[in-house]
């Protein structure tokens, strides 16, 4: 890649982003004030205070935080499993196929456990529940075989293709003299930072861009950390060549949108863009309250021409004035707020402000951790809220879980840590299935359908019983087993399972011709001690045959 095709590629993709920021810095200063990185503010906002002239409530910040905790909690929890790798097909396989499917599975979250992955998808979610887009860079490590590079808002840019998925990237971060000698090398950084560091002019910062972009001059067949599929460039305004270039064997960028309000959209809306108004309404009723509070407690007032000396207004303090006139100390109106509904309008504002980052339903989830609750009760107390928050599920499914998967997997492969795979899976593809709290409350909506349809049959049946020979009792005790999270080990293969219907069969039908046998055997036995010609039935019976008796 030449330099001057980088240079506009990023261009392009800066110029789309800045478009972006004005409504970033809004949000951001109200919801996520310690977050973003606009142009030549990100070094001068290292240990900026909180502006507390703006945020007088802190109500929205926890409701975000509450967000961000039950994401990680209820989507991909450090200390639960949240996902199990199948084939492509639904078939019963063998125990070898699926203790490497799990071993493979148990090397992920190992990798996940020991890398920086959990604490940056915290981050990340912040990010993405606040401004609507988030990404962060996942690379390769030595130590730790993945490395996350969080990443903040307006520091990145981002690009689609033709099918709306991200694949192309660009940041701008700032390093010092010291970072970029380290990082590239003294013989690839420009004259000025050479000289600085000679001079040992170590921590001053220098703009640096960074572009990730398909390898359109991929030549097939050749090999080179220039000839991949994704080429990765660095490079610094004002230099004539790269910093470094190299490339990329997959994508290494996981970026999601929360929602997109176009199909244009690069980038996405979120819970921060709907309520920035209500965040605004509450900290100017919060200050409103403060004022009228500082005015009932402690009110402006007038003091007539014959008071002597200086006011005193503090508890038991003293004031002269000449008796003999109207002199004194009085307030100039009196403050009658009403306090009372000031106050529920704040409660009114919170909750509204809470209810739009989901925060009810995931403290329902965080129950489902502690016991106090199952996924089935989440679903049906929350079963609306998941309904809303089902596409920005399905969204973070595609865009955030699916590429992290398959990237550290890739990752993991080409380091030689899996396992060597059975040669019964040469050739089929692996599937990614999710096993959160989040995911099996989703599921477990579908029970409800389930029972319903149930319920409704049962009622038809009072007046036509055949009616139930439409249900397949079978199929919809696996369809809510799999609602409810039931694991494929609770599950016989339906080949078991007919075959034991059968066993059974068989052994009912055994034990009813035995008790049929020594019925017959009983009788006879009864028969044979039975005497004749004493008028019982059995002399009846023997004078229809034509039988003769002696007596």
């Amino acid at each position: 890649m030449q330099k001057a095709e980088a240079q506009r590629i990023f261009n392009d993709l800066k110029n789309d982003r800045d478009l972006w920021i004005s409504t970033w810095k809004e949000i951001g200063r109200y919801l996520a004030p310690s977050a973003g990185s606009f142009d030549d503010d990100a070094i001068s906002k290292r240990g900026r205070k909180i502006d507390h002239k703006v945020l007088l409530d802190s109500s929205p910040l926890m409701a975000v935080e509450i967000l961000c905790a039950g994401m990680v909690s209820g989507l991909t929890s450090p200390s639960r499993p949240w996902f199990e790798l199948t084939l492509d097909d639904q078939k019963d396989h063998s125990n070898t196929v699926k203790r490497w499917l799990y071993d493979v599975k148990q090397t992920i979250e190992n990798v996940f456990a020991k890398s920086n992955v959990y604490g940056t998808l915290h981050h990340f979610y912040q990010e993405i529940a606040v401004f609507g887009t988030a990404a962060f860079l996942l690379e390769e490590n030595y130590d730790t075989v993945v490395h996350a590079r969080a990443m903040t808002i307006g520091e990145f840019m981002l690009g689609e293709n033709d099918f709306g998925r991200v694949d192309r990237f660009a940041r701008e971060f700032y390093m010092t003299t010291w970072q970029m000698v380290q990082q590239f090398g003294l013989d690839n950084v420009p004259m000025a930072v050479k000289q600085q560091f000679k001079n040992k002019q170590f921590t001053s910062t220098h703009k640096i861009c960074h572009l990730i972009t398909p390898n359109t001059d991929r030549k097939p067949g050749q090999d080179g950390n220039k000839n991949m599929p994704w080429v990765s460039v660095y490079f610094m305004d004002g230099q004539n060549g790269f910093l470094r270039e190299s490339g990329y064997e997959d994508f290494p960028v996981i970026a999601a949108r929360w929602e997109l309000n176009r199909v244009s959209d690069v980038y996405g809306h979120a819970p921060g863009w709907t309520t920035l108004g209500d965040v605004k309404m509450l900290q100017k009723l919060q200050k409103t309250m403060l004022v009228a509070l500082d005015k009932a407690t402690n009110p402006p007032v007038q003091v007539s021409a014959g008071v002597q000396g200086e006011i005193n207004l503090l508890p038991g303090g003293i004031t002269r004035y000449n008796s003999n006139t109207d002199a004194g100390v009085k307030p100039v109106f009196q403050a009658n707020t009403d306090l009372k509904s000031l106050s529920y309008i704040i409660e009114q504002t919170k909750a509204q402000i809470s209810k739009q980052f989901f925060a009810d339903m995931f403290l329902m989830i965080s129950n489902v951790d502690a016991g106090k609750m199952t996924a089935t009760e989440v679903a049906e107390r929350t079963q609306e809220k998941m309904m809303m928050l089902g596409p920005v599920l399905e969204r973070l499914k595609n865009e955030l879980l699916d590429p992290l998967i398959e990237r550290t997997f890739n990752i993991c492969l080409r380091a030689g840590i899996l396992p060597q795979p059975p040669e019964e899976i040469q050739g089929r593809e692996l599937h990614v299935s999710y096993i959160s709290m989040i995911a099996q409350a989703q599921k477990a909506a579908a029970l409800n359908t389930i029972r319903q349809g149930f319920s409704f049959a049962e009622e038809l049946a009072n007046a036509n019983p055949s009616v139930m020979d439409n249900l397949d009792f079978d199929g919809a005790l696996r369809e809510g087993l799999a609602a409810i999270g039931a694991t494929p080990k609770m599950i016989r293969a339906e080949e078991e399972v007919q075959n034991t219907r059968q066993n059974r069969a068989k052994a009912q039908q055994a034990a009813q011709q035995q008790a049929q046998l020594a019925q017959a055997l009983q009788s006879a036995k009864t028969l044979a001690d039975t005497p004749l010609n004493t008028g019982s039935a059995l002399d009846a019976v023997a004078k229809a045959q034509g039988v003769e008796t002696n007596a």
